[in-house]
């Protein structure tokens, strides 16, 4: 696998109602932007940085290999138990029985079973723990909760002190990255050893994206949308008659209405996702599956409107300074959600000539979801970095 190097002069390297209304659409909790929206690459945006790609080309080669072979959805549903906490039942999986310990943390509407071409490989040399945000997967969904990025940061503080119990290495995908930014930035106990950061979000919603033109349009017309969702009785008539495709993260905070039945079918939904991952080879029958399982459980559309209508939580550009751990960030350039031109991906572009304990890899060819999407290019610098970090 071929890597291009970064200039010389880079130093980057020296290291609700009744319980149908609450129950979703299916694939609502995918939060997967429109086809027609995916930005087009900026070219030209490498200064600072390595470029993976499968084959040493613009393009990369469809690979979903990860290397230690992919988990099948039976064995994760089979693997994981289940730990009380504040009252409520979270979902998690414990695999590998020696090791410096891991954990990964999802993003919006995903769950353990997204790291089914990680959890494998990465079990091999440590211990890995994955974790169902409260709200997600086989996690309770109370009705109506109000969540916040606050409420999972503390889930995974709490975590790692009760069931851990160890300094741990936390690898977050999207909302799931930021969780951890947060988790690392306020843990005092030295629970946190490192950070890998997959395509950040910047918020738990837009409203965290306010120094961009586009959502500063569309902000009037996000905050009628807000007042509406949160009348219970408008929710779910919208939710039982559409399926709305929100582009959570993405600079361009598109809403589109799509009816209900276009999603009902998982052709269309297979088709949704193809927009979003590079590798459309990584797109098969059990990620279809891992999306729409948790979409029909009772508190799910709760989850997804306080999600939408919350507070967008703590941003990372306040946070990141703080954090003097070593952190890894991997971006794939495709993302239509947190593009590399927008201002999440701006910053955290920035942020190797910043601060002397980031390093940062973009993922050519690659989605909002790199770990699912190209497990080879994650593994090829993920590995390497924790076996520098843990030896």
């Amino acid at each position: 696998m071929a890597a291009v190097a970064p200039s010389s002069s880079s130093s980057f390297l020296s290291p609700l109602s009744s319980t149908s209304s609450r129950r979703l659409p299916l694939a609502l909790f995918s939060s997967l932007p429109s086809p027609v929206t995916t930005p087009r690459r900026r070219r030209g945006l490498r200064p600072r940085l390595w470029v993976a790609s499968g084959d040493g080309s613009s393009v990369a080669a469809p690979a979903v290999d990860s290397g230690g072979g992919q988990l099948r959805l039976a064995e994760i549903y089979e693997a994981c138990t289940t730990w009380r906490w504040k009252g409520f039942s979270i979902n998690y999986l414990v695999k590998g029985a020696s090791g410096p310990p891991l954990l990964l943390v999802h993003g919006f509407g995903a769950s353990v079973a997204h790291w089914r071409r990680n959890i494998g490989i990465l079990s091999e040399n440590y211990t890995v723990y994955a974790i169902d945000l409260l709200g997600f997967g086989a996690s309770e969904k109370p009705a109506g909760f109000a969540y916040t990025m606050e409420v999972w940061t503390q889930l995974i503080l709490d975590f790692l002190d009760e069931v851990v119990k160890k300094p741990t290495v936390l690898i977050g995908n999207s909302v799931g990255s930021l969780a951890c930014v947060i988790a690392a930035s306020g843990s005092s106990k030295g629970l946190v050893r490192g950070l890998v950061l997959l395509n950040c979000a910047g918020g738990m919603n837009n409203k965290a994206i306010v120094d961009d033109w586009r959502i500063k349009l569309l902000l009037p017309l996000l905050w009628l949308f807000d007042l509406l969702l949160k009348q219970q009785w408008i929710a779910s008539a919208l939710f039982n008659r559409v399926w709305l495709s929100f582009s959570f993260y993405s600079t361009y905070a598109n809403i589109n209405v799509i009816p209900f039945s276009f999603v009902q079918s998982r052709e269309n939904l297979k088709n949704i996702l193809l927009s979003v991952y590079g590798n459309k080879e990584s797109v098969d029958d059990d990620l279809i599956e891992l999306i729409q399982r948790p979409a029909g459980d009772e508190g799910a559309l709760d989850a997804f409107v306080s999600t939408v209508t919350g507070p967008p939580g703590p941003n990372p550009v306040s946070l990141m300074p703080k954090i003097s751990l070593p952190v890894l960030v991997l971006w794939g350039d495709e993302d239509p959600f947190t593009p590399l031109d927008g201002p999440v991906g701006k910053y955290f572009y920035s942020l190797p000539s910043q601060l002397s304990n980031v390093s940062l890899y973009v993922l050519e060819g690659v989605g909002h979801c790199p770990h699912d999407d190209r497990p080879d290019l994650v593994h090829e610098k993920l590995l390497p970095w924790l076996s520098g970090l843990l030896k």
